[in-house]
């Protein structure tokens, strides 16, 4: 599948998300730009990110904004290619792999650390 149809693929399974969001979270969610790759950045993986991550939140999460003396503005990176790859070629599960992707990666805007984010079953 081409870039290009994943990041329409993509673009719509976020877009049904914020659709069934509660109102006060899609107030929230709307806000936080959702950037579509192919594959994670060479100097991501410098970092020491492994070459299959699925998606990431950058920035400072909702609240703590002002905490930082050097706030950085929210974003997620869903890795389109290595969601289809997990997904191996089936669109149903590239989309769950999506929708599940994109919450765990909200959950993050929302302070919520991987032990909150596996007790809500997005891990």
């Amino acid at each position: 599948m081409t870039t290009a149809e994943l990041t329409r693929q993509a673009t719509s399974v976020v877009a049904s998300i914020h659709q069934q969001l509660p109102v006060e979270i899609k107030a929230l969610a709307v806000r936080v730009p959702v950037h579509y790759q192919d594959r994670p950045h060479p100097s991501l993986l410098a970092e020491g990110f492994e070459p299959d991550i699925l998606g990431l939140f950058t920035g400072n999460s909702h609240g703590s904004e002002f905490s930082h003396p050097d706030p950085a503005p929210p974003q997620i990176l869903l890795y389109l290619e290595n969601l289809w790859d997990l997904a191996d070629g089936d669109l149903a599960v590239f989309h769950d792999e999506v929708r599940v992707t994109y919450l765990h990666e909200l959950g993050h805007y929302f302070g919520w650390d991987e032990d909150d984010l596996a007790d809500r079953g997005l891990e």
